[in-house]
C-alpha cells in the first residue's frame, strides 16, 4: 500500500534551480532505498539519483556536482535540489522507492514508483 507524492516540478530558465520533493506512505520507508528516475519523450526512463537507508548517495554522471538527493526519515520524504539546470534535463520525473536496502541504479530494483512530476528547462 505503498504511495508516492511528488511535487516541485516546473517550468524553469536553463541555469535555475528547482527542487522536487516526494512524500511516502508506509512505516517501512526508513529501510527502503529511495531513487530519482527521468524519462524525456521517445526515450528510456533513465537513472538519476539514488540514496540509501543511512543517507548514502550516488548521482548519474550528467547531473553529479548539479543535483543533489536526500530524504528526512522521520518526514517519510525524500528531495531532489537541481541547480545549473540545462535543457537536456527537460524530461518528467519519477520518484521511486526499493524493498532492497541496498539498491543500485538499476530501474527493475524499484517496486514502488510516484505519478511523475514535469520539469521543463528552457534555453
Amino acid at each position: 500500500q505503498v504511495q508516492l507524492v511528488e511535487s516541485g516540478g516546473g517550468l524553469v530558465q536553463a541555469g535555475g534551480s528547482l527542487r522536487l520533493s516526494c512524500a511516502a506512505s508506509g512505516r517501512s520507508f526508513s529501510s527502503y532505498t529511495m531513487g530519482w528516475f527521468r524519462q524525456a519523450p521517445g526515450k528510456e526512463r533513465e537513472f538519476v539519483a539514488r540514496i540509501w537507508s543511512g543517507g548514502s548517495t550516488f548521482h548519474a554522471d550528467s547531473v553529479k556536482g548539479r543535483f543533489t538527493i536526500s530524504r528526512d526519515n522521520a518526514k517519510n520524504t525524500v528531495d531532489l535540489q537541481m541547480n545549473s539546470l540545462k535543457p537536456e534535463d527537460t524530461a518528467i520525473y519519477y520518484c521511486a522507492a526499493s524493498s532492497r536496502v541496498f539498491a543500485t541504479r538499476n530501474l527493475s530494483e524499484y517496486e514502488f514508483w510516484g505519478q511523475g512530476t514535469q520539469v521543463t528547462v528552457s534555453s
